[in-house]
């Protein structure tokens, strides 16, 4: 059983913040704290220890309280330089990846992946969440910056990013994945539902439940 202090918990808040107009996406506001710091108090409510994955403005994040690290890969390479940074540095068995601009995600995301890696007895466990299926309908469709990896897959994960690989679905196809449906009944719909616009982030500040 993976119990939650197997598991180090890194909030991804190292890209550019291209469709915010360039500005640094986790220390925008949301509901009175920078967006990145209340995605990192959610987490540290579910796992043994935290970090951040940042590569702007470095002292704002270490204000936070938790390790802050850089990508190891150059030119803001995308969510797999940050899965890739959190496995060089996680001192537990797992690490549980969440993007900063998703405030909303579930309490319970470390408890489902966790076990459903352990039933599967898969390297790795992904939320999936219902999304518009542009036909009027909703399909639940894979989170992918939402993984639980066992921390074993580090060396593989040099090796693709190595050969030049970098979209995170490419290399998760490589091993055992458990897909997790967060679609059940007391689930948030609203839950993965990330903003990548200002006007988007304030939607969300009045959506969804209070921050913990």
């Amino acid at each position: 059983m993976i119990e939650s202090n197997d598991i180090t918990g890194l909030v991804l808040a190292g890209g550019r913040g291209s469709r915010m107009g360039g500005v640094d996406k986790g220390l925008q506001n949301f509901r009175g704290l920078p967006l990145a710091l209340h995605t990192l108090m959610r987490l540290q409510m579910q796992v043994g220890a935290t970090m951040v994955n940042a590569n702007r403005n470095l002292a704002a994040y270490e204000a936070f309280g938790a390790p802050v690290w850089p990508d190891v890969l150059a030119d803001y390479a995308g969510p797999l330089a940050g899965f890739l940074t959190g496995l060089e540095r996680c001192e537990t068995p797992w690490l549980l990846t969440v993007p900063c601009d998703t405030p909303l995600f579930p309490l319970d995301l470390a408890a489902r992946l966790a076990a459903a890696a352990d039933q599967a007895g898969a390297d790795i466990a992904m939320a999936a969440a219902p999304e518009d299926d542009g036909a009027g309908g909703t399909a639940v469709r894979p989170q992918p910056v939402f993984c639980l990896l066992r921390v074993d897959l580090l060396e593989s994960l040099v090796a693709f990013t190595q050969a030049g690989g970098r979209k995170i679905d490419a290399w998760t196809g490589q091993h055992p994945c458990a897909i997790v449906p967060f679609d059940q009944p007391g689930d948030d719909p609203q839950a993965f539902f990330n903003a990548n616009t200002l006007a988007e982030l304030h939607a969300l500040e009045s959506a969804g439940t209070p921050s913990p």
